[in-house]
């Protein structure tokens, strides 16, 4: 029996016979979409599929120098792809709606020759605008405003672009699929064309795509699996930071980042991030610690701010931004038993200057040390970085690369740095201060 339609799961991808109330694949509810197998006939098969010979090669006959990759005008964004677009590539570029994509896209290629700028979303007018504002003077890049996938793929393949830029994605259209665009299927096919026409022309195409509210890519997941790189620009869109961050990549490191701040100009690269995010000059209080993350290779210097208050409801109440609140949790729960820091009658909140979102176990000292501050209402040590994470028990562990994170402390002027015990080469002109227990550490970072 030959089926006429499947039900496709938008979440992940995962195809099913018949409706079902749960994806059994990555377990999301009411996410199956109806999709009718008559909507993809040959014709749509067009470019997905060549028709041309091929043949296998051995890998000692293939040479990985044979194409160049395609740098931009801006380092961050050249840092977090690996070096620069490889020929060939499909990239994404996912954020929130306004937060920059199209303008980080346009400064990027102000002096890339040949540049193909395919929009389902603006009229020339308006990108001619956005062109002037920014005051980009690329004379050779071409405007195509069309979703049509079947025309996209003619003109590439009749101008031989050096780099193609699709916005957005969710834009573009079969004209044999009957489906709107943004639809599932439309998105997969759409995506599969253009990785087609990148492979066959060695051109790189950046598809750009919206975020949902969960902060994921919007559409399946499929899409995320099809390209060679992931890369999300992130912050406040009312903020002045944005960071860009690669979640995939198979041409260079992953969790890479690329640091900017909004201007009436466009986009401008902030190429040192601790005149950003560390206060140079002010008075020092309570509740604020230093600490160094590594996002890819680059050590960052960030601001760790707490505050404590006495709770005037029943219950405590506890927040943070740029970390988790469930190690918040944690940490509330060690210091109170390691510590002896009681905290059941104090609303907690913790904070990361400049926007951040902070995964990395590194900063864990910083965060109690934030938290012990404001209770205590003692002053860190402003001459002080504190790196380490902190287990259940109260011990202090040493987290990667803390050579090098020592490194970027003593480069940028600061005295001391609060360690894990750890054998490494430290500068001569920073004093480390090495620690086993959390007793130890907070008695030594807080101020008498």
């Amino acid at each position: 029996m030959v089926r006429d339609k499947i039900f496709v799961c938008d979440n992940c991808g995962a195809e099913y016979a018949k409706w079902q109330g749960k994806c059994n694949a990555c377990g999301a509810w009411n996410n199956l979409t109806e999709v009718k197998m008559s909507i993809m006939p040959e014709q749509s098969q067009r470019g997905i599929t060549s028709q041309l010979e091929v043949k296998p090669q051995k890998i000692s006959e293939i040479s990985q120098y044979g194409l160049a990759r395609v740098k931009s005008q801006i380092l961050e964004f050249d840092r977090v792809l690996g070096g620069g677009l490889v020929p060939g590539s499909l990239v994404l570029l996912a954020g929130e709606p306004g937060i920059g994509k199209s303008t980080l896209l346009l400064q990027a290629i102000s002096k890339i020759n040949n540049v193909l700028y395919v929009s389902g979303e603006e009229a020339a007018q308006q990108i001619k605008m956005r062109f002037t504002r920014l005051k980009i003077k690329n004379h050779n890049l071409s405007i195509l405003t069309d979703a049509n996938i079947d025309n996209i793929v003619r003109i590439i393949n009749k101008i031989k672009p050096r780099l193609v830029i699709v916005d957005s994605i969710q834009t573009m259209q079969d004209p044999a699929l009957p489906s709107a665009p943004g639809n599932i299927s439309q998105v997969k096919l759409t995506s599969l064309k253009l990785q087609n026409i990148a492979k066959a022309e060695d051109v790189p195409i950046i598809l750009t795509s919206h975020v949902t509210k969960e902060g994921v890519v919007a559409g399946p997941m499929t899409l995320e699996h099809l390209v060679d790189a992931v890369i999300y620009l992130e912050g406040e869109r009312y903020g002045p930071y944005r960071i860009l961050r690669a979640v995939k990549n198979r041409f260079g490191k992953v969790s890479e980042v690329g640091l900017f701040e909004m201007t009436n100009d466009g986009l401008v690269e902030i190429k040192n991030p601790a005149a950003v995010f560390l206060r140079k000059g002010a008075e020092k209080v309570s509740g604020t610690a230093i600490s160094c993350v590594l996002e890819g290779t680059r050590p960052i210097l960030i601001e760790i701010q707490a505050l404590a208050e006495k709770s005037i409801f029943g219950y405590p109440k506890r927040a943070t931004h740029g970390v988790d609140l469930n190690r918040l949790f944690l940490q509330i729960a060690v210091l109170g038993k390691r510590y002896g820091l009681n905290l059941s009658n104090l609303d907690i909140y913790l904070n990361i200057v400049g926007g951040f979102k902070i995964k990395e176990p590194a900063i864990d000292l910083g965060c109690y040390t934030a938290i012990a501050s404001a209770v205590k209402d003692k002053i860190v040590d402003p001459e002080m970085v504190i790196v380490g994470e902190v287990g259940l028990a109260g011990e202090i562990r040493p987290p990667t690369q803390l050579e090098q994170r020592v490194a970027e402390i003593a480069k940028l002027g600061f005295k001391k740095a609060l360690v894990p015990e750890e054998k490494f080469n430290s500068p001569k002109s920073i004093k480390i201060l090495k620690v086993r227990t959390l007793q130890q550490a907070l008695d030594m970072a807080l101020l008498k």
